[in-house]
């Protein structure tokens, strides 16, 4: 069941010469409205600056559009605050006077609500009889200043916004109302207003009508959305409700399916099956779907889904291309096949990689998974197996089954993914999925491709592994040079404070190469304090000569 929503909104100019309240309402498709979410705004412009209505409206047009075309894994909040802090820097770049609204925006999704507020509209939660205010009013607290703003989009350089997230509740409405309607209403009138006003629409005419009745000076806009059902917990739920399709079945070679000729049956495990198909022109591709025991088992069909929606949401030249299959008619999803290897393969044919390639290696697998992060994936299984290195030289990450994603992803308290070997130490003690998780795996994979061992032993299925010191890798190839012993070390310390924080930051030190300072060995006094070093040979020299002389 998707998440339904009810919802009305009014605005009235009042005694002022025009409106410059702006309201804004978006109902997207429902797989956008599963990563996305439904969008209600409600935006005030300040009417002592030049054009608050502009500011208004320009700034809720700028959210609509803006919110649904950044990345569908982003957060709701970090996909707001990015927006906003554009806004706002937009609005403090038109001319002299400075373009001045507040704004409330309200993002429903699935079972949970996210809130994004700045300056004094209000967003309240009407549930079982109970007006719970939401928001703070961002003015002055000083006599006679109750209505000057402290804080507003595009007033300062800085942006501060107030984010709330919480769960929803089956029946229960949220409301934003404009300044005009709660400053001289109050929280009583307007309670007994959704008390007695059922029907949305009549809710929100009698509260901005009794606003300017109660003597409102203002513009006056009310918003109200009612949950009448909620979504499911996560998007993997949404998509299996959007794509109610069988599972294909065990596929023989030369059969016909959905326009795919099988061409053999390239791998059987207990979690997927991986065939070979050719498109109508007799290109190679890669069809995954999942075995037949599997197709009553919870979450997953959901996973292999989000493992297809993932892929598509990350495309580039470091992960396979997802076919889009629009004559597709059963669970599976199909990528594009690579000539290769997959350096699991090639460490157990030829051993540990030879210096120039792994350092090659090493930049493109550090490029990939700083797009994962961008795009807030993790994938929770980085290992040589999940490593594909194409004959055109090209590095793919594969295999997404395991992949999350914070606010769309579900995630078991006791849940610990991976091969053990490469699961980050904090991991094992329940610690939530973060990216220098991905980044421990990262640094072992690439130990291990470098030495042919792990840094701390081989970890066994249900072991619970003990982490000391990690092995230094000059151990196993004494040729390495200094700074790359001391990135890897770096990359799987126990402590994930010890740990590179980005992709990116050891990305930069892997381009710095041998010109990097190896940390606990302080640069040499005549390099950190050349003129000092030379000023005291000089005073020195000069004093063992007056000694001389005297002598």
């Amino acid at each position: 069941m998707s998440l339904q929503l009810s919802f009305a909104q009014a605005s009235a100019t009042g005694p002022r010469a025009e409106n410059q309240d702006a309201l804004r309402l978006v109902t997207p498709a429902p797989e956008l409205a599963a990563s996305k979410g439904y969008l209600f705004a409600l935006a005030d412009g300040v009417s002592q600056c030049a054009d608050g209505g502009l500011a208004a409206r320009a700034s809720l047009q700028a959210l609509a559009m803006d919110y649904y075309a950044t990345p569908a894994t982003w957060g709701v909040a970090q996909a707001l605050d990015r927006l906003l802090l554009a806004q706002n820097r937009w609005l403090r770049a038109q001319g002299s006077q400075p373009l001045l609204t507040t704004l409330s925006a309200l993002v429903l999704r699935g079972r949970r609500f996210t809130l994004a507020h700045v300056g004094d509209c209000r967003a309240y939660r009407w549930h079982a009889g109970r007006l719970q205010c939401l928001s703070q009013d961002h003015v002055w607290d000083q006599p006679g200043m109750q209505h000057v703003l402290k804080r507003a989009l595009g007033l300062d350089q800085h942006l501060l916004v107030d984010y709330l997230d919480g769960e929803l509740e089956p029946g229960e409405c949220y409301l934003l109302l404009s300044d005009g309607v709660w400053a001289s209403l109050g929280d009583g009138h307007i309670q007994a207003v959704l008390r007695e006003q059922p029907d949305l629409q009549r809710a929100v005419d009698t509260l901005v009508a009794s606003a300017h009745l109660n003597g409102s000076q203002d513009n006056a806009s009310a918003l109200l959305v009612r949950i009448d059902q909620l979504g499911p917990a996560n998007l993997g739920d949404t998509l299996v409700q959007l794509q109610q399709w069988p599972l294909p079945g065990a596929l023989r070679d030369g059969q016909a399916i959905d326009g795919w000729q099988v061409e053999t049956r390239l791998a059987h495990s207990r979690q997927s099956l991986l065939y070979r198909v050719r498109d109508g022109q007799g290109q190679p591709w890669l069809l995954k779907t999942l075995p037949a025991e599997r197709e009553q088992e919870p979450g997953a069909a959901q996973g292999l889904l989000m493992e297809e929606w993932f892929l598509r949401r990350v495309a580039g030249r470091h992960f396979p291309e997802v076919h889009a299959a629009s004559q597709r008619q059963h669970l599976y999803y199909v990528m594009r096949e690579h000539r290769g290897q997959t350096l699991a393969t090639q460490l157990a044919e030829h051993g540990p990689l030879p210096l120039a390639k792994w350092l090659e290696v090493a930049r493109q697998l550090l490029q990939a998974v700083g797009v994962l992060h961008r795009r807030n994936l993790l994938h929770r299984d980085i290992k040589p197996d999940n490593l594909h290195v194409g004959e055109d030289g090209q590095l793919r990450v594969l295999d997404f089954g395991l992949a999350y994603c914070p606010g769309l992803s579900e995630r078991s308290r006791h849940d610990l993914p991976g091969t053990p070997s490469y699961i980050a130490p904090e991991a094992f003690e329940g610690e939530p999925p973060s990216p220098r998780q991905d980044l421990y795996a990262v640094g072992v994979t690439l130990y291990q491709l470098l030495t042919g061992h792990f840094p701390y032993g081989e970890v066994e299925a249900f072991q619970r592994p003990r982490f000391g010191q990690p092995v230094n890798p000059s151990r196993y190839r004494p040729d390495l040079p200094e700074w790359i012993q001391h990135n890897l070390l770096q990359a799987v310390a126990a402590d994930p404070a010890q740990r590179f924080e980005t992709a990116e930051q050891w990305l930069l030190l892997l381009e710095r190469g041998d010109r990097q300072e190896p940390a606990g060995r302080p640069r040499p006094l005549l390099e950190r304090e050349p003129v000092k070093v030379w000023r005291t040979v000089a005073l020195v020299s000069l004093l063992v000569n007056l000694v001389l002389l005297m002598l």
